[in-house]
């Protein structure tokens, strides 16, 4: 990998860890509320990522592999790394896993509306939601979406699209290399 494409991976890593920090302060905030815990996988499956993001998850898989793992193929519904409702890469799961449970707020598809996603089994008695309490799922996904662009123009092993998606499931043959 050149230096180029492994600068957009080191700000990856960096957006990666704000988005974490973010997550935790709105899960500390919300702990009332919220009925996720260790051991709760209901929103946990199969996800495909932007290039950036997966090959930073390689990168760090082939350092600390898994101690577990599922041999599912890039088409199933379950995530490899789920093992006993545990996920067996926590410390590098992509930023959909990161943010599960939390109050989400996007932009509608038409780009009229703000729109608020929560977890089912959250917020059952909750409705004081704001910009200072939700997770801004647009402001991250734009960010993560211009690091990618980078990273996919100058990564040469594979070549990516702006909008290419790569299976989580795909690293499973991607550690096994």
């Amino acid at each position: 990998m050149n230096d180029q494409a492994r600068e957009e991976l080191a700000k990856y890593r960096q957006l990666r860890n704000e988005v974490s920090e973010v997550s935790e302060k709105l899960s500390k905030l919300h702990k009332e509320e919220m009925a996720c815990k260790k051991g709760c996988a209901e929103c946990c499956m199969h996800f495909s990522v932007l290039p950036v993001e997966y090959f930073s998850i390689l990168e760090e898989l082939k350092e600390n592999p898994p101690k577990e793992h599922l041999e599912l193929d890039e088409e199933a519904d379950d995530c490899n790394f789920l093992i006993k409702d545990l996920c067996q890469i926590y410390q590098s799961r992509p930023f959909i896993c990161r943010t599960h449970g939390l109050p989400l707020l996007f932009m509608s598809q038409e780009g009229e509306d703000w729109e608020l996603s929560t977890c089912p089994l959250n917020f059952t008695d909750f409705e004081d939601f704001h910009s200072e309490n939700t997770y801004p799922q647009d402001t991250y996904n734009s960010k993560l979406f211009l690091i990618n662009q980078e990273f996919v123009k100058n990564y040469e092993a594979e070549k990516f699209g702006d909008f290419d998606m790569i299976s989580i499931n795909r690293l499973i043959h991607d550690l096994k290399k």
